[in-house]
C-alpha cells in the first residue's frame, strides 16, 4: 500500500497526499459486526463543553474488532479486507468454520482466502494468533495482551510491532514500537506479524477542511491566549509565552509525567527513547 499524490488542480491538492485504497477487497461493512458511534461534540448530559476543539465530522458506524481471539483451534478463512474509520488499521473480515464472524485488525500481506488461527495448535504464520510462550524468538508480533485474557492494548496502529526478543522465567521479554523493553506474561496472546496500512503516516491532508472532516475544530495556541485563559496567554506584542506548559500548569514537552513509584515499573528493563 502507498499513499497518491494529487495534481495540483487547487492550492490545498499541492501538498495532499491521500490513501490509495488498492488493499480494500471490499465496499461495504458486515452489518451484524457495526455499531451506533454516537458524537458528542465534546459536551457533557449537560450540554456544557468539556473537551475544546471537538465537533461535527462525518458519520461513522464502530466496527466491533476481536481483540481476544477466542475461537481458539477453530479455522477461520479471510473473505475481505476493508477501511475502517475509527482507527489507522485495516480491519479483515474473518469467517470461522463453527459460522461465527469476526473482525480482526489485518497484518500486512494477509490475503483474501487465508486460512487463520488461534490458541495452542496454530502456527506461527501471518495473522495467527498465539500464547507468547508458543512464539519463537526474534518474531514480529503485534495486537499484545498486556494481562491474560484481557484483549490486545499494545501494537495496534498502522505499520506498528513488538518483537519477541527473549524469554526469563514466567515472562517474555518484549522491545515495543516506542523502543522500551519490558516483561510481559508468557501467557498473553499476540499475532503474528506487523499491523497493515504501513503508509498511514505518510497522509497529508492538505487543507484544514479535511481536519474537521475527522471532527477536528481548530486548536487555539496558548500564547495567543490572555493571561485568565492559559498560563502562556499574555505580554507585550508577540511574547514566546516562558516555558512550554498545559492550560493546567504542568510543564510540556521534555518534563517526565510517569510516577516514580508506579507499581508496573519492575515490569519496564529499559525506558522508551527519547
Amino acid at each position: 500500500m502507498a499513499v497518491k499524490k494529487l495534481r495540483p488542480m487547487t492550492p490545498s491538492q499541492r501538498h495532499m497526499l491521500v490513501d490509495n485504497y488498492d488493499d480494500l477487497t471490499a465496499g461495504k461493512p458486515e452489518q451484524s459486526l457495526l455499531v451506533p458511534n454516537k458524537r458528542s461534540g465534546g459536551r457533557n448530559a449537560d450540554g456544557k463543553m468539556t473537551m475544546r476543539y471537538i465537533g461535527g465530522g462525518h458519520k461513522k458506524m464502530y466496527r466491533l474488532i476481536d481483540f481476544k481471539r477466542e475461537n481458539h483451534g477453530v479455522a477461520g478463512t479471510v473473505k475481505s479486507i476493508e477501511y475502517d474509520p475509527n482507527r489507522s488499521a485495516r480491519i479483515a473480515l474473518v469467517y470461522f468454520k463453527n459460522g461465527d464472524k469476526r473482525y480482526i485488525v489485518a497484518p500486512t500481506g494477509l490475503k483474501v482466502g487465508q486460512t487463520v488461527m488461534s490458541g495452542t495448535g496454530a502456527t506461527p504464520e501471518i495473522g495467527n494468533a498465539l500464547f507468547m510462550k508458543d512464539i519463537p524468538l526474534g518474531t514480529l508480533i503485534h495486537n499484545i495482551e498486556l494481562r491474560p485474557g484481557q484483549g490486545a492494548v499494545m501494537a495496534r496502529s498502522a505499520g506498528t510491532y513488538a518483537q519477541l526478543a527473549a524469554r526469563d522465567g514466567d515472562y517474555a521479554i518484549l522491545k515495543m514500537p516506542s523502543g522500551e523493553t519490558r516483561k510481559v506474561l508468557s501467557s498473553c496472546m499476540a499475532t503474528i506479524g506487523t499491523v497493515s496500512n504501513p503508509d498511514h503516516n505518510k497522509v497529508s491532508l492538505g487543507k484544514a477542511g479535511a481536519s474537521r472532516w475527522k471532527g477536528r475544530r481548530p486548536r487555539v495556541r496558548g500564547v495567543a491566549m490572555n493571561p485568565v485563559d492559559h498560563p502562556m496567554g499574555g505580554g507585550e506584542g508577540r511574547a514566546s509565552g516562558g516555558h512550554p506548559r498545559s492550560r493546567k500548569g504542568l510543564y510540556a514537552k521534555g518534563r517526565k509525567t510517569r510516577r516514580k513509584n508506579h507499581p508496573t515499573n519492575k515490569y519496564i528493563i529499559e525506558g522508551r527513547k527519547k
